[in-house]
């Protein structure tokens, strides 16, 4: 027993990697709620191999080392790794982190996961569903748990912004913008509204495509305008009419992957719901008309939590969300 009475078996670490960087969080396996965390701005390096374990053990281990100090634990009985690209591009995490973390955490368990997963598991838990997941991109994960058929992982979306991620925010920006320039050109389906916050955001409309164009980061760059197309939802109707299309393109994705019975909830989760009322009102609408037997539910939380979720149910034995080698990956001889 620790100094606070916990044994070191009763702590897991999740963790949740992405663009922007690391946040990691140790919580009570029995209550799964982050008690502390630490924060990473430097994102995981990518590579030739897929995401670099080595440079994610870099940032992973001093955090994860100072969260069981607080907590006066030994070793976490769980770690659950969330990670953007994990599906694609987490063959190295796969092979390199089970050992790398027994060895220096002396982890228990260990589940290795998509973000998309670990987004789900925070906002759903393990209720059947879908989750929306959209911030500059958009991807849908939905199960049935097991119930009926198509028990395993469902994904709609999330190609990217040159194939995809219809509605999300580089979606919605892109529109704005497109909408703007048709204003300048004097083309059908302009909006001078949008064109005026273009000039305001980037200058004069001529000079976007050089300044877009070139940049390794134009998806986030578009994205950062769709908060302006939410503004002049209200008062312009071009506006309004892309957040319809970005509320119908969430709903259809959302449809695509949640199970058909009855008790399936839906939750939306991502920065790009802090648009407010001209993505959510429409939205309210298009889940309706395509998902009409699923309960919309708000997301109880976000990645972190989701991966500390998952923690957590491996440590107690359970977890019950589908286990598959890309998506969510328990890694031998940590499989419960």
């Amino acid at each position: 027993m620790t100094a606070n009475g916990q044994s070191p078996s009763e702590w897991v670490l999740g963790v949740d990697s992405g663009g922007s960087g690391m946040r990691i969080a140790i919580a009570r396996s029995g209550d799964a709620e982050p008690v502390a965390t630490v924060v990473s701005h430097e994102p995981v390096r990518t590579g030739p191999a897929g995401i670099d374990a080595g440079h994610l053990l870099e940032l992973l281990l001093p955090a994860a080392r100072e969260l069981l100090e607080r907590a006066g634990a030994a070793a976490p009985a769980a770690v659950a790794i969330g990670a953007a690209g994990m599906a694609t591009l987490g063959d190295d995490l796969r092979a390199r982190l089970p050992g790398a973390l027994a060895e220096a955490l002396g982890t228990r368990r260990l589940a290795l996961a998509a973000d998309a997963v670990t987004a789900y598991a925070g906002a759903l838990g393990q209720r059947p569903g879908a989750v929306v997941v959209a911030g500059t991109g958009m991807i849908a994960l939905g199960t049935s748990l097991g119930v009926g058929a198509g028990s395993g992982w469902r994904r709609a979306d999330g190609w990217g912004h040159l194939l995809g991620d219809c509605g999300g925010g580089a979606w919605v920006g892109r529109a704005g913008l497109e909408a703007a320039l048709r204003a300048f050109d004097g083309r059908a389906g302009g909006s001078t509204a949008l064109l005026a916050r273009l000039e305001a955001v980037f200058g004069p409309a001529p000079e976007l495509p050089g300044l877009l164009y070139p940049r390794s980061d134009r998806a986030a760059v578009m994205a950062s305008f769709a908060p302006e197309v939410g503004r002049c939802a209200a008062d312009d109707p071009v506006s309004a009419g892309i957040m319809r299309g970005a509320a119908c393109a969430i709903a259809e994705a959302a449809a695509a992957v949640c199970p058909s019975a009855e008790g399936s909830h839906v939750a939306c989760t991502g920065g790009l719901f802090k648009l407010g009322e001209p993505l959510l009102t429409p939205l309210h609408e298009e889940l309706s008309r395509h998902v009409p037997h699923a309960q919309r539910v708000e997301a109880a939380g976000d990645a972190l939590h989701g991966a500390v979720y998952i923690a957590a149910a491996i440590a107690t034995g359970g977890l019950v969300l589908p286990v598959d080698s890309a998506m969510l990956h328990l890694p031998e001889p940590y499989a419960t």
